[in-house]
């Protein structure tokens, strides 16, 4: 595990008041389009989206609720538009046996990190490349889970991608630390090539030390993708002191002028309602975040949304600022939405 000191924390430059405005007044989006991505008889999830000549494609993820031994496979989907999109089918399946055998929940990796960039899905080694969310036992995410790596020659196919036959993160590797020993969740993997903590490839995933324990976010970084060590020895996202935390996770990386950004969610419980919103922090160094404490950037307001709004993948394009993320309802309803900031 690497290490950073309190020392190094305390030289690193805030991030001040305005900045953090201005940030959350670009990410805006209050036009809220609706379902993008809802699939008969199946829950949809977590969306990735990148660009390539000329289209979009996203990679998410779906489970069937009324299946004997349920769990999440992967798909890929096409648009022209980011706002109609097309099923081009299943990527990663559950192969029913090993590590992974019930749960594959995929989201791509190396994708451009530029605010108002190319959106392009960059390649390493000849392959590009996505990790998951892998898990032995069926049901919604049951512990425990680990981080797997899957690659593939073309992802613009709806064909099978390939797996690392094991985790490239385990919730009892012998550098877990406190936060992470009871389960491995979502991962987000990008490439730094400033190497801003002495590594090209950087992965922030959320994860958690005990099953009472609220989840939180946390570094691993890599020189080649598929070796991975632990970043630091406390998490870099915590809203443990939060009353009724229950999650912070799915985080997304956006580098807007000098400044890093992180989308993520919040989950929390009040009076025994759940609810789930996104929101943001910002760092200088990848290390230090300071966290948006204003309105969040998106939130259940809508019927069809009335309970989540979360898990958010957000990009701008040609002006435009999409934010995608999971919609649920209390008629047990899940699918992939999207807000914009200009009426579309």
């Amino acid at each position: 595990m690497i290490a950073f000191s309190e020392k190094d924390r305390k030289e690193t430059q805030s991030v001040s008041n305005e900045e953090m405005e201005q940030i959350y007044k670009e990410l805006q989006t209050p036009y809220k389009w609706g379902a993008v991505v809802k699939m008969e008889h199946q829950l949809t999830d977590c969306p990735t989206i990148f660009r390539k000549e000329g289209l979009w494609y996203m990679m998410y993820t779906a489970i069937d609720p009324s299946a004997e031994k349920m769990g999440y496979d992967t798909y890929l989907a096409v648009s022209s538009d980011l706002l109609h999109w097309e099923e081009k089918g299943k990527i990663l399946t559950r192969s029913k046996e090993g590590w992974d055998g019930c749960q594959v929940d995929a989201g791509l990796a190396l994708m451009d990190t530029a605010w108002e960039g190319e959106h392009a899905l960059h390649s390493y080694g000849g392959k590009y490349w996505a990790t998951y969310l892998g898990g032995a036992l069926p049901g919604y995410e049951t512990p425990p889970l680990h981080i797997g790596l899957a690659c593939s020659d073309d992802p613009t196919q709806a064909k099978e991608w390939k797996t690392k036959a094991q985790p490239i993160l385990r919730m009892d590797d012998e550098d877990c630390r406190w936060f992470e020993t009871f389960t491995l969740y979502k991962s987000y993997v990008f490439q730094d090539e400033e190497e801003t903590l002495g590594y090209p490839f950087v992965m922030f995933y959320n994860c958690k030390g005990a099953a009472d324990m609220p989840e939180r976010i946390g570094i691993a970084v890599s020189k080649n993708m598929e070796n991975w060590e632990r970043y630091g020895e406390n998490p870099v996202i915590d809203n443990g002191d939060i009353k009724g935390n229950l999650i912070s996770g799915d985080p997304q990386i956006i580098k807007m002028g000098d400044l890093w950004v992180m989308n993520y969610f919040i989950a929390m419980s009040e009076d025994g309602k759940c609810t789930a919103f996104d929101t943001f922090a910002v760092s200088r160094d990848l290390v230090n975040w300071r966290k948006w404490e204003g309105k969040p950037l998106v939130e259940p307001k809508e019927e069809w949304e009335n309970t989540f709004a979360h898990k958010p993948f957000v990009l701008k394009h040609n002006g435009v600022v999409y934010h995608y993320y999971c919609a649920c309802n209390d008629k047990e309803e899940r699918f992939i939405a999207v807000a914009t900031s200009k009426e579309m």
